[in-house]
């Protein structure tokens, strides 16, 4: 029987009673698996965090000591037990390490996405399905009228600008997948990183990914015109808003975060309305339960087929 309480929400965040652990949580915990490495989701200050070795390398490059009191890390499809429940972590596709929580509890499963993608990225570990009786699933862009564009697509976008461009994405991820896609389909561009992404490269590098050609930024180097790239964090990208002899582009699904209608760059590390259907057809759920984001269109969908939940 499927327990409509097996997960609740508290001011802490995202809380399991049975095994007494928390999913993600927003506030520091006794103990927390992590999915993933972004601070939306990893927060500091845990004393036993669960998580993959790869998100544990990036917790503790970005937060040091306070990361964790202590870190237990498992590989993709290894079980451990958290009290009663039966964790294992799948794939999600993501960014580097990101898991989707399997947890099973008295022969019923439920599977915690945290955020996934669909879109193939070279720079992490694709996406897996897994079966499950409840999928707890992330809606940020749960509407049918939301499609992400092609990354292959939009990324080449870049060959048409022949002037040195500055180019704004998280530092985690969403850097390491433009480093890659820019080597692959704009080959002739120089890419230049800004300090802060250089070390979040090193950690990809450790677990096995090659980004593709890339050079820490010199001043100097963007004051002549060989179509350079230089890719930036956001608060670098917002003081640069002066710029002058550059295009500036923000890489993001967010249409907020597009500079201009003109000169977009649409690549999302989320999933999209079509990508959860495709979710939900390979799971096989019994319920749907959503999070962080509106998923009253997926309550309209399968009215009458498939149980869908709001968690609040």
């Amino acid at each position: 029987m499927i327990l409509a309480d097996f997960i609740e929400i508290n001011e802490t965040g995202l809380y399991c009673r049975y095994g007494d652990f928390y999913l993600d949580p927003k506030q520091p915990a006794g103990k927390a698996i992590i999915s993933h490495a972004h601070g939306d989701h990893a927060v500091t200050g845990n004393k036993l965090v669960y998580s993959t070795a790869a998100t544990a390398d990036l917790m503790t490059l970005r937060y040091g000591k306070t990361a964790a009191k202590t870190f237990n890390t498992f590989k993709f499809h290894e079980p451990f037990l958290i009290g009663e429940v039966k964790v294992v972590f799948i794939s999600a596709g993501h960014i580097l390490g990101s898991a989707q929580v399997l947890m099973e509890y008295k022969g019923i499963r439920y599977l915690y996405t945290g955020d996934y993608k669909v879109q193939p990225d070279a720079t992490c570990q694709p996406i897996e399905w897994i079966e499950t009786d409840v999928l707890i699933s992330e809606s940020t862009f749960a509407n049918p009228a939301t499609q992400h564009p092609d990354p292959v697509t939009e990324i080449q976008k870049l060959n048409s600008i022949k002037s040195n461009i500055l180019l704004g994405a998280y530092a985690l991820g969403k850097s390491q997948r433009l480093i890659n896609l820019i080597s692959t389909h704009c080959p002739q561009k120089i890419i230049l990183v800004h300090h802060k992404i250089m070390p979040i490269n090193a950690v990809y590098e450790k677990h096995g990914f090659s980004l593709g050609k890339y050079q820490m930024y010199g001043r100097k180097l963007m004051k002549e015109q060989k179509e350079y790239v230089y890719l930036v964090p956001p608060f670098t990208f917002d003081s640069y808003f002066k710029a002058t002899g550059v295009k500036r582009l923000f890489a993001s699904g967010w249409k907020n975060l597009q500079t201009n209608e003109q000169d977009t760059l649409f690549i999302s590390d989320h999933v999209d309305w079509n990508d959860i259907l495709q979710c939900v057809n390979f799971t096989k759920p019994k319920q749907i339960w959503t999070l962080h984001g509106d998923g009253t269109h997926l309550q309209e969908h399968f009215a009458g087929n498939i149980e869908v939940k709001l968690l609040k």
